[in-house]
């Protein structure tokens, strides 16, 4: 039960590496923690590209407690070689099946990333039978024009510290004196003023339900 004496949700949030959920959906899972509700997470790969495997993978256990997250299920795959058909969405409609989530986030399908590219396009086969699917952005999302806002003002240092959780990748923006925590607060900030709120979270629909009443 919430704390408003509702049912609780289960949120899942897929990403290819550990810390792109962070990036994308953290402040909303947070504020999902916060109510009451369930998070899990989905993280197909170990970033082992992007450092030790190991390192990564204690880091992203470290940010899903800041998450408030259950569990995390891992995929399974190597880093930059998520593979895009039948293999990768039977994984995914798994996770799905015993989650059962009333949402799901996961990467948007237009990315310079063929992992996330690759578990976009899987995750719309593996999730067609959730009501609820929201995608989400990163630093190398392309043509993102959200049309879902959430206001995480007041757990935008939730989120960063979840994302700072993530110690070794801080720095690893490929832009000179920019660090990832920058571009997060950037990012918040506008898509904030997009949404005429202070700081936000951009989303875009595969589905979602409005519920109205009963």
């Amino acid at each position: 039960m919430t704390f408003d004496g509702t049912e609780a949700m289960r949120i899942l949030a897929i990403g290819a590496h550990p810390d792109d959920i962070e990036a994308g959906c953290g402040g909303a899972l947070v504020k999902y923690a916060q109510n009451g509700h369930r998070v899990f997470l989905m993280v197909m790969t170990e970033g082992e590209q992007g450092g030790a495997g190991e390192l990564r993978k204690f880091e992203q256990e470290q940010a899903a407690k800041r998450l408030c997250a259950e569990r995390i299920y891992w995929g399974g795959y190597q880093d930059t070689a998520v593979p895009m058909g039948r293999e990768l969405i039977q994984s995914i409609e798994a996770v799905v099946k015993e989650v059962d989530p009333h949402f799901i986030f996961v990467h948007y399908h237009d990315d310079t990333h063929q992992d996330h590219r690759h578990l976009a396009m899987g995750a719309i086969s593996a999730t067609r039978y959730t009501k609820n699917v929201l995608f989400y952005e990163g630093p190398t999302t392309q043509n993102f024009a959200p049309t879902v806002f959430v206001d995480i003002d007041h757990v935008l240092d939730e989120k960063i510290a979840a994302i700072e959780a993530h110690a070794s990748q801080v720095r690893k923006t490929n832009i000179e004196a920019l660090s990832i925590v920058d571009v997060i607060r950037s990012s918040a900030h506008f898509r904030g003023i997009q949404g005429r709120v202070k700081n936000a979270e951009g989303f875009l629909p595969l589905r979602l339900f409005i519920n109205i009443g009963a």
